[in-house]
Formats: C-alpha cells, sequence, structure tokens
C-alpha cells in the first residue's frame, strides 16, 4: 500500500509546476523523497504546514440589520444558536460592535460578525471605515431577501480592495415556506431557480460584475446551496494551493460548518497575499 508520502512524490512528478509546496520547501521535500528520507520529507513537509497554520485568516461576515448574520456566523463554525460561544442572535439587531469568532477547530481562522450597515450607529456611507475593512481577507455579504443598494456598494468597495466577495440569501426556508403558501403550483427547483436569477440579475443591473449568488438556510446546511458555497471557495483557490490538503470531505450535515478541509485551504491560500 502506498504512503502518503510516496502518493506526494508521485504527485509532484507528474505534475511540478502545480504541487505543492512549491519553492526551496518542495526541493527539499523532493531530495529527501529521492534520498528514501520519508520520515524527513513528512518532518519537513509538516513543519512547513504548521508554519501556515500559524498564519491568521479573517472572514467578515457582512449585510443589512437582521439579515441573518450572526445565525450564519454560528453555522459557519459549526456551533447552534443556544452553544454557550454562539453569536448571540434575536429578532432586534443584536451585533452592536464588530465582533471576532475563532472557529473551534482552527484558532488561527476568525469569522468576524459585522454590525449591520445602515443603521443608525452604523450609517452606509461611513460603514467601512467603522468596521475597519482593510483587516479582512474576504468577505461574505448576507441578504434575508433581496440584495439593496448598501448591498451593493459594500460588493464594489470590496472589489476597488482587490478582494473576494460572496453573496449568500440565508433565510431560503422562509421564502420557500411563503411562496408554498401563496402558489398555486408550487415547485421547490423552479422557485430556487427563479429566486437565484433574480438575485444575479439585479446585482448585474447596479454594477456587480459576475455575482456569486447561494442560498442558505443556516438551519438546514444540507440543503441548497450551502455545499456550492464551499465547493466555490475550494475552487477559486490556486491550483497549486489545493494540493497542500486531501480529498474533499463528506458534504455538510445539518448544524455542520465548512469542511476541515475547505477551511484549510482557504486558511493557506490566504495567508499568502500581499495585504496579511
Amino acid at each position: 500500500m502506498e504512503t502518503d508520502m510516496e502518493n506526494l512524490w508521485k504527485i509532484n512528478m507528474e505534475d511540478p509546476f502545480d504541487s505543492y509546496p512549491d519553492g526551496e520547501e518542495l526541493k527539499e521535500i523532493k531530495e529527501a523523497l529521492q534520498n528514501n528520507d520519508t520520515a524527513s520529507a513528512a518532518a519537513k513537509a509538516q513543519e512547513y504546514l504548521e508554519q501556515q497554520d500559524n498564519i491568521p485568516l479573517h472572514i467578515g461576515i457582512t449585510g443589512e440589520s437582521g439579515s441573518g448574520k450572526s445565525t450564519f456566523v454560528n453555522a459557519f463554525r459549526g456551533i447552534d444558536n443556544r452553544d454557550d460561544e454562539a453569536a448571540p442572535t434575536g429578532c432586534v439587531e443584536t451585533t452592536l460592535e464588530v465582533t471576532p469568532y475563532p472557529h473551534p477547530k482552527y484558532p488561527n481562522v476568525t469569522v468576524w460578525d459585522l454590525p449591520g450597515i445602515g443603521t443608525t450607529s452604523f450609517p452606509a456611507d461611513k460603514y467601512l471605515e467603522h468596521v475597519g475593512f482593510e483587516k479582512f481577507d474576504f468577505f461574505i455579504i448576507i441578504s434575508a431577501d433581496r440584495f439593496r443598494e448598501n448591498d451593493v456598494k459594500l460588493a464594489k468597495e470590496i472589489q476597488k480592495m482587490g478582494k473576494k466577495f460572496y453573496f449568500v440569501r440565508s433565510k431560503i426556508d422562509h421564502n420557500l415556506r411563503d411562496a408554498e403558501r401563496s402558489q398555486r403550483e408550487f415547485n421547490e427547483k423552479n422557485t430556487l431557480d427563479q429566486i437565484r436569477g433574480d438575485c444575479i440579475q439585479g446585482l448585474q443591473k447596479q454594477g456587480v460584475e459576475s455575482p456569486q449568488v447561494f442560498l442558505v438556510s443556516s438551519f438546514d446546511l444540507h440543503l441548497y446551496d450551502f455545499h456550492l458555497l464551499e465547493e466555490t471557495l475550494e475552487r477559486e483557490l490556486p491550483a497549486h494551493k489545493r494540493n497542500q490538503c486531501p480529498s474533499p470531505s463528506s458534504p455538510p450535515t445539518e448544524h455542520s460548518a465548512l469542511s476541515s478541509t475547505c477551511l484549510l485551504r482557504m486558511h493557506r491560500e490566504y495567508s499568502q497575499r500581499p495585504w496579511v
């Protein structure tokens, strides 16, 4: 049976430009393998990955007040709203300041719950300055229904910074229930396609290029688009960064966070960015 290090060596030899790690680290690992010193190669690879794990990754969760940001923060971290370590949630605005929540499995991955944009405490024209947008590595913009002018403003400012962002409709289970009650011939798939298409077209009309929209229920992550969000985050990492992690984990289940594989890939990819 082939060992993990033998598989790594085989991958590197077949695809030397896309494999990970690169540079001097990859050279040292290859030399150790060529000398049949798998223990040294494994130690060097582990040392490099541990160094990368010490570099923080900051994810900003933003959107208008009442959009379900805090519930999504908890779901993203695999934590129930009722847990002691959960972000506060409620029917009124509960996030009154920029609040960090470390991921329970990856302490260097921090999910930031940002106050709602457009409130009296955080007016839209001062929002970016107040929350310190420059410190975040990428963003997820949350909306409970249609994405609005403030969401578009956020997206455009994030684009100017050269950072990634993703749109999430966070209460799609509510939308489906409402649609089923009001439609004579309800079809879930058609309704989801219609909502997604409407969001994309609306954002494009307001000047957002190639918007990526995901329909999510924070209470039922195994349904709808959460797995697509996870796959998209993984896919958009450069190929030579993706190879550092094992194969993708099984699909997320109810109340699960992004897979361990996805978080590790995200963490190590963004640790290479120049603004870190």
